[in-house]
């Protein structure tokens, strides 16, 4: 078989030798047995179902979750073949004409792989069409979206085993980039594929730099990266649609070739946008989480990360999408608490077992982002590898490592803590009681009673969250997620007892709270004083005012020079804008300082505070600012509009925008003077209801009534953002 195999491989993709595992998982999945493929992006997943499919008999169903993912698959198996019909996907955008097609090739025999959504393959037309015709085996790409631990939840994912079972049976194999231990044990219970030969690659991605940043001018430090890396391809993610349209933008006034890409635009926009980007007509996308599944570009050189993410299994297969060829790949996350607070307030309105598995995978994303600890660790150990070496030397952290201490007391006292209370503990609860702090909690089940209550209070919260977490990575103490969080003693918590040796640890970054809301607005900082050019202009002056039998002063005031220190002008027009400098003296004695200046920034590859200013979008601020300023006076919002030169619909949009990005707007003044009371509750509680907040369906609910105008409805829905949305 492994002469055979090696024959199609290089006869179909040009390959002489397998990467990797992937000779091992096809004899698996060619032997019949059911297969699981845990392999980083860039690994060589597709390989592992698109060899076995195109040789074995019968037609493989690829079971996918985004259309242009199986776009994406179908047109790269398409190029090592000359049967056209060799790949079809098969979903409702197809018209009538083509379904026929695809299914007469599938029934000859051309067919080879068949790519379905689980929505597609549940329907009774397809069940009876596939019933009729051999297929080899069942490929589940992307399958960590089984898992409601999985950073792409899809419900109908879980439904794939019963869709299976009514087809016909055959090997299933499940392939995913991003999938911890709970993750893994979900597809294998729910696909019941309890006994799959289980196939782990690394997770370790060595050319992968990753770095987190504070929040401070988050769009200025894109452009800048962007500029100074002129034609390299970079993803931007963002949280939500508005802010990649309104990055996109300010990347292109920029002068960056950037497009968005998001689940709100029409399925021809995102198809353009996607082929554009991977035929380099332009260099940035600026998307959702909604891009980049699967994507087939090797040469992503930068990864951003505009808001932080919702988990770490998606943090690690969106970073993944950079660097896929071995070469260059820059993942650069920007960090601020609020928008974790953001994250935490999308969940409300979920059922509440949905709400804490989220709030536990935004913990683990916080821990990753806050750690001092070598970042290629942390996500490995989350993933359950263990990386042994000491300094990655690709990361933030390894490169200006913290200052390091012994912590050995430290965890001896925390494992004795979290033995004695016998797996009964989450974070926040140990940390409170490790500081002697009584909360309602502590105090009810008796604990601020115990000998070992407020043990660790000679240190701060910070100290200790940095201890908790250090101690995870190392295998001290474990987190059950499945049980919310609780902390139990992991499978190394003997060491630090039985040894004397020091446990090295380090505090966790502090991430001040910088403003985040950068869009729009223009750089305006300043280098510091450059002190090796000051002295170069001193000497400059020193020995132009000799010759000249001046004083020194008479040229340039000391001030000047710092100034020109600090914004290293090269132009005598530049030379002027300065104090103290007119047209006069800039022409007579300022020569021969900027050409000293221009040279040293070339010399010195100087980044300019003048080169660098980021050109803003047009700023809608101050509208917001009386809009918000108007309804604190309590100013009737129709006087307000017409104050504006607006309509009441424009003011509406306005304010709605102003209180989904958080801001509170109490309009009960407004609303109890113009409408009834009762009629302001029912919308109210109507909203509160049905969480959509969509205003069409909630005309078509109070259609048979004349009391509720859309003007009510509408006010209602952003009275409803700004008291209920925005709690905290």
């Amino acid at each position: 078989m492994e002469q055979s195999l090696n024959e199609h491989l290089k006869r179909l993709f040009g390959f002489s030798t397998f990467k990797g595992n992937q000779k091992a998982i096809i004899e698996s999945l060619m032997s019949g047995k059911d297969t699981l493929v845990l392999m980083p992006t860039g690994g060589g997943k597709s390989l592992c179902y698109q060899l076995p499919a195109m040789i074995m008999d019968g037609t493989a169903i690829i079971i996918s979750p985004l259309i242009a993912l199986m776009k994406n698959q179908v047109d790269s198996i398409r190029g090592v073949s000359e049967e056209e019909g060799v790949a079809h996907f098969l979903n409702s955008q197809l018209c009538r004409a083509s379904v026929n097609q695809v299914r007469e090739d599938v029934r000859s025999g051309k067919t080879k792989m068949l790519f379905v959504a689980p929505e597609t393959l549940s329907k009774e037309e397809n069940t009876q069409f596939l019933k009729g015709i051999k297929i080899s085996f069942y490929a589940v790409d992307e399958a960590h979206c089984i898992s409601e631990w999985g950073h792409d939840f899809r419900p109908e994912y879980r439904r794939i085993r019963p869709m299976v079972d009514a087809v016909g049976r055959a090997p299933i194999i499940a392939l995913t980039a991003t999938a911890p231990p709970k993750v893994q044990h979900d597809i294998l219970k729910n696909l019941g594929i309890q006994n799959a030969e289980v196939f782990k690659s690394s997770f370790n991605r060595p050319n992968l730099y990753y770095e987190i940043r504070p929040k401070n001018n988050a769009a200025k430090d894109i452009i800048q990266i962007l500029k100074h890396n002129p034609g390299k391809s970079a993803i931007v993610y963002c949280l939500s649609r508005k802010t990649a349209e309104e990055l996109t933008e300010q990347l292109c006034i920029n002068g960056i070739r950037a497009l968005t890409y998001h689940a709100g635009l029409d399925a021809q926009t995102r198809a353009e946008n996607q082929d554009k980007f991977l035929m380099q007509e332009v260099d940035v996308v600026c998307a959702t989480v909604a891009f980049g599944m699967g994507i087939d570009k090797p040469d992503v050189r930068f990864v951003f990360h505009y808001d932080i993410p919702k988990s770490l299994e998606g943090y690690y297969q969106e970073t993944g999408r950079a660097g896929r060829d071995g070469g260059e790949g820059r993942c650069i996350t920007y960090y601020c608490r609020r928008d974790i607070q953001k994250l935490e307030k999308f969940m409300q309105g979920k059922p509440l077992a949905e709400q804490e598995i989220g709030r536990q995978l935004i913990a683990e994303t916080v821990s990753y982002a806050e750690s001092s600890e070598c970042r290629r660790k942390t996500l490995l150990a989350y993933f359950g590898e263990e990386y042994t070496g000491e300094n990655c030397g690709n990361c933030d952290n390894c490169l200006n490592p913290k200052e390091r201490f012994n912590a050995r007391e430290a965890v001896c006292l925390l494992l004795d803590v979290v033995e004695e209370f016998n797996n009964r503990m989450k974070v926040e609860y140990l940390t409170d009681f490790l500081l002697g702090v009584a909360t309602d909690q502590i105090r009810s089940l008796g604990h601020q009673k115990h000998y070992l209550f407020g043990k660790g209070d000679n240190h701060d919260r910070r100290y200790w969250t940095s201890i908790i977490r250090q101690s995870i990575v190392e295998g001290y103490i474990s987190k059950d997620i499945e049980n919310y969080g609780i902390l139990f003693l992991g499978p190394k918590h003997s060491e630090p007892r039985k040894s004397k040796n020091p446990i090295m640890m380090c505090l966790d970054r502090d991430f001040n709270e910088t403003d985040d809301d950068c869009l729009g607005t223009e750089a305006s900082g300043t280098s510091a004083l450059d002190e090796p050019l000051l002295d170069i202009l001193k000497g400059l002056r020193k020995e132009a005012a000799q010759k000249l039998k001046l004083a020194p002063h008479i040229l340039f005031s000391d001030h000047a020079l710092e100034v020109m220190a600090t914004y290293y002008p090269t132009t005598i027009e530049e030379l002027t804008a300065i104090p103290g400098i007119g047209e006069g003296k800039a022409q007579k004695f300022g020569q021969d300082f900027v050409k000293t200046i221009s040279k040293y920034v070339e010399d010195n590859e100087i980044e300019r505070p003048q080169d660098t200013i980021i050109k803003a979008r047009p700023s809608k601020s101050k509208n917001k600012i009386d809009i918000i300023n108007g309804v604190d006076k309590r100013i009737p919002l129709d006087i307000l509009a017409q104050s504006k030169g607006m309509s009441m619909e424009e003011l509406m949009n306005e304010m709605e925008t102003i209180v989904i990005s958080g801001t509170y707007l109490d309009i009960n003044y407004y609303l109890r003077d113009k409408y009834d009371d009762v009629l302001v509750d029912d919308v109210f509680i109507y909203f509160k209801e049905h969480k959509d907040y969509d205003v069409t369906l909630a005309l078509q609910e109070f259609s048979n009534e004349d009391d509720y105008p859309e003007e009510m409805i509408r006010l209602v829905k952003i009275k409803f953002i700004s008291e209920i949305g925005n709690k905290q």
